[in-house]
């Protein structure tokens, strides 16, 4: 394994240190591990919070500033961050309009954040939670129970970030969030494994001639091994496969406010139709070139004009990673003028910028 690293144990904290020395507009917490706009809490405006293991870059830190996340959580690589990571993040970056937590559908991620949710409401802070999980490849993996949230994540935090600066309350912040959700859909694919510093070989092995289709962010299995593929083909299967996916029902927990607790609430997806206009990503999973991740939506393109759909706005490039995995992701999110026009609002943070 070769890393640019220095000692396996010091790796957060030394590239955190970096990312605060590369973006003095940001605050970044050594203990915990957390990140939040310098210029602290916005009066009035609700902090929309996400966070998860490490290793996927630019995602999460990479998104908070103006008009995106007020704060993120980092965990140490592949792993969930602490609820007090949660707390203390929530505590500095909201400004009296509540908090609300966008969460990516692992079991740990997951847990925790309901946790510090719980915590968060005994302190009278209005806090509210919305579940992603936009992955068609898998219903179960080994780090979730259901689908796995993935490259979805990054439109929401942009389109609620959006909301939330433009005045949207918490309630209706999380009704976006959870809408934009049952909107989305995302499969990915590996040529290559990634290496976790810790572990110091493979997550998986995949002989030169084999590709996974169906990967997830954390080297999770996929749908199939298969030999290699043209580009074309492989984007064709995938585009195919998320089109006509429909009717992925399941049962989430959000936490009722009112109520104190956690209620139960039966979701199922919105099916894709000719004539949906949508927010195309094409993401890098780390070591893809972006000259290759724009033959991937070459392709996507021309499938969505022969089927009546609208790339409305497309994103491509590394926008949520697997440390130097080789592969892409396709996320496809049914888009509404009021969606358009959040995602068109100006956003000011390290990995994503235009309108200022």
């Amino acid at each position: 394994m070769k890393k640019l690293i220095n000692a396996v144990d010091d790796v957060l904290t030394e590239q955190l240190e970096g990312f605060a020395l590369a973006h003095p507009e940001l605050n970044v917490s050594l203990e915990p591990f957390f990140i939040t706009r310098a210029d602290g809490a916005t009066q009035g405006e609700v902090a929309v919070i996400s966070g998860g293991g490490s290793g996927h870059e630019p995602l999460h830190g990479g998104y908070v500033g103006q008009g995106m996340l007020a704060a993120a959580c980092p965990g140490q690589i592949f792993t969930s961050p602490t609820p007090d990571q949660m707390i203390a993040a929530a505590e500095a970056s909201h400004g009296g309009a509540g908090v609300l937590f966008l969460i990516k559908n692992y079991t740990g991620d997951v847990l925790n954040f309901e946790t510090a949710t719980e915590m968060l409401h005994m302190q009278d802070i209005a806090v509210q939670s919305i579940l992603i999980d936009d992955d068609i490849a898998v219903k179960d993996s080994l780090h979730t129970a259901g689908r796995r949230g993935v490259g979805a994540t990054v439109i929401i935090e942009k389109v609620v970030g959006a909301a939330a600066a433009s005045g949207y309350d918490l309630d209706k912040c999380a009704a976006l969030a959870r809408s934009l959700n049952l909107r989305s859909r995302s499969m990915g694919m590996a040529l290559t494994s990634c290496t976790v510093p810790a572990n110091e070989k493979p997550t998986f092995d995949l002989k030169d001639d084999e590709i996974e289709i169906g990967i997830g962010i954390h080297g999770e299995p996929g749908q199939e091994r298969v030999p290699w593929q043209p580009v074309d083909e492989v984007v064709a299967r995938m585009t195919e496969e998320i089109l006509e996916d429909a009717g992925y029902s399941r049962t989430v927990r959000e936490w009722d406010r009112e109520a104190g607790d956690w209620l139960e609430r039966e979701l199922v997806d919105e099916p894709f139709a000719e004539g949906d206009q949508m927010i195309a990503l094409v993401n890098g999973m780390g070591a893809t070139p972006l000259s290759e991740l724009y033959g991937v939506y070459r392709k996507l393109a021309h499938i969505c004009k022969d089927k009546n759909i609208t790339l409305a706005r497309s994103l491509v490039g590394s926008y949520i990673t697997s440390l130097e995995m080789q592969g892409f992701s396709i996320t496809l999110v049914k888009a509404d003028n009021e969606t358009l026009t959040l995602w068109d609002a100006p956003v000011r943070t390290p990995a994503l910028r235009w309108g200022v």
